[in-house]
């Protein structure tokens, strides 16, 4: 999912004794949910009273138990009214109470996990979340714009119109029956295996999504849209668009094939979905979301390229979701408080794509601009964690939604590939997808995977960079010696810690240092607080430059005056 501020808000010690701090600092709280049973399938019917904004829904759900004696399965239901809830495969009804966001369900006997059980409930619901009622617009008779009903499921809105084990840490196949006015359209995820035309002048859309997938990224869109086909190898594309607003596809949509190419290529594996649709919304809270084969994005987002000035912004929206594909769908967070893992490599890669495009200086400049987003939300708020967030709240996107997720993170995987270099870093993506395809994954995932490609220990990158939070402040103090020609640089780190933030960052950098007969790099390692370093040099520095090629852009560097001694 892509956030507004992203880019609207915006236009106009020794490595061994910091991770001793870090460890003491935090515990690393296991942020994952006890689960009891493993859903192997949804089927989600649904239809509509659009005067009433009400969601009329059949949910038959197919799963196993994670343990013996299952008596007992507890979905996550908020605002939903249940008419029957019944054992399928006997027609049987069953007891069920609701309890706060929760419905109990007893089955009719104990079960083991050897044993696959479905059962069916109906429910309606006038859902304040999940899914969104957008009203027809008429001016002078004509309409302006369609009526639309859409969802939006991360992180926990899903179970505001279905009920679900709805928790990024289970994936399942799902169905979904959507019925609808007859001329609009319905989009949901996977293939669309048939539309059914029903006595009362309906129509019914039928969707498959035959791979398992996180709850959260279940979704579908109903309204008037006009379908812009295209392809992919043999992968079907498809752009939902409203029918006098074609012509916004090729300019905002007109790379898709290249960002899918270029993912394939750095991460060594195919696109993994059957199809991949991108449709426009309106009101959408976000940028976009990427719902699985089925992205939904912004309407005024995306009309952003039609100016060539914004062209850009709309470019990296539509590559980030694009990247969600691999990293999110593919392999997802197993719980909220890894998210980073789904959105910071999503922004990351709206760099990594200019990079592969517009050339090395137009990757750095993106990944600087979202270095100064950061910035600015973090001197206003100075929010108390890391990118591993045990902070997170399912229930209040400023929680989990913000710049230190997307734009600090994006930051973070930059300088790890700068750390170990292109050859490992990409390398150690692709065992990371591959090892964990269709899976959940946690930092020690991603890290172990690293640390295969790479031959060497990170432990104290992610300890930093991951679990600690904050960024080094930098003073150098600059002094240059013409009777022993030599240059001192002091670096003082004046950061002020607390309870994540280290004391000391460990920072290799590189200096540039220019002189009136030539430039030369030195390469150093800051380990502590303050640190001194010393370099031979025939004579006075005319600039000195820190970490020119911007490795750890996540910093701030006071350059003090030069000074000059002559003994």
């Amino acid at each position: 999912m892509i956030f507004f501020f992203r880019s609207l808000l915006f236009v106009n010690l020794s490595a061994f004794l910091f991770f001793s701090v870090i460890s003491a600092q935090t515990s690393r709280p296991n942020m994952n949910r006890i689960r009891t049973f493993d859903v192997q399938h949804y089927v989600i019917k649904t239809s509509f009273d659009r005067k009433q904004k009400i969601v009329y829904g059949e949910t038959t759900i197919k799963f196993k138990p994670l343990r013996e004696k299952f008596r007992s399965i507890e979905l996550d239901s908020v605002g939903l009214q249940f008419t029957s809830v019944n054992l399928e495969s006997e027609n049987t009804d069953l007891f069920s109470r609701v309890s706060g966001d929760k419905i109990f369900v007893t089955l009719d006997k104990e079960y083991s996990p050897n044993d696959l059980i479905t059962i069916r409930l109906t429910h309606t619901a006038k859902p304040k979340k999940g899914v969104y009622f957008i009203d027809e617009i008429r001016r002078g008779g004509t309409i302006t714009r369609h009526a639309q009903v859409w969802t939006q499921g991360e992180a926990a809105e899903t179970r505001h119109w279905f009920p679900s084990y709805d928790f990024p840490d289970d994936k399942a196949t799902s169905e979904q029956f959507i019925t609808v006015e007859k001329g609009e359209t319905a989009i949901a995820n996977g293939e669309l295996k048939g539309i059914k035309d029903n006595d009362d002048g309906t129509q019914t859309f039928h969707y498959f999504m035959p791979l398992p997938h996180s709850t959260y990224l279940t979704s579908f869109i109903v309204g008037t849209y006009t379908k812009i086909k295209d392809t992919y190898r043999d992968i079907p594309l498809g752009y939902y668009v409203y029918p006098d607003r074609t012509d916004i596809v090729p300019k905002a949509y007109g790379k898709t094939k290249e960002m899918l190419r270029f993912f394939e290529d750095i991460t060594k594996i195919e696109y993994p979905f059957n199809r991949y649709d991108q449709t426009i919304v309106a009101n959408f809270h976000f940028g976009g979301m990427e719902n699985i084969t089925s992205t939904t994005m912004s309407d005024t987002y995306i009309f952003l390229a039609n100016f060539d000035s914004m062209r850009a912004d709309v470019e990296d929206l539509v590559v980030h979701e694009i990247a969600h594909s691999w990293f999110g769908n593919l392999v997802t967070c197993r719980n909220w408080a890894e998210l980073w893992l789904n959105e910071s490599f999503a922004t990351f890669m709206e760099a990594a794509f200019r990079e592969r495009i517009y050339g090395r200086a137009n990757y750095i400049q993106k990944i600087k601009s979202d270095v100064k987003q950061y910035f600015a939300e973090d001197a206003s708020k100075n929010k108390m964690r890391g990118l591993f967030n045990p902070l997170a709240d399912e229930n209040k996107d400023d929680s989990i939604f913000d710049t230190i997720t997307y734009q600090k993170g994006g930051a973070v995987v930059h300088t790890l590939r700068e750390e170990i270099g292109d050859e490992a870093f990409w390398k150690g993506i692709n065992i990371y997808l591959k090892r964990h395809k269709f899976q959940n994954v946690e930092t020690a995932d991603l890290q172990k995977a690293i640390e295969e490609s790479a031959n060497t220990d990170l432990e104290w990158f992610f300890s930093q960079w991951v679990y600690g939070k904050g960024y080094p402040r930098l003073s150098v103090a600059r002094t240059y010696n013409t009777k022993t020609k030599k240059l001192e640089l002091g670096f003082s780190q004046t950061q002020r810690r607390d309870a994540l933030t280290p004391e000391t960052f460990v920072l290799p950098l590189e200096i540039e240092i220019q002189t009136a007969s030539g430039t030369k790099t030195e390469k150093i390692e800051m380990k502590k607080r303050q640190q001194t370093f010393s370099f031979d040099l025939p004579e006075r520095p005319l600039e000195i430059i820190i970490d020119k090629n911007e490795k750890i852009p996540l910093k701030i560097v006071s350059m003090q005056s030069l000074r000059v001694r002559t003994r």
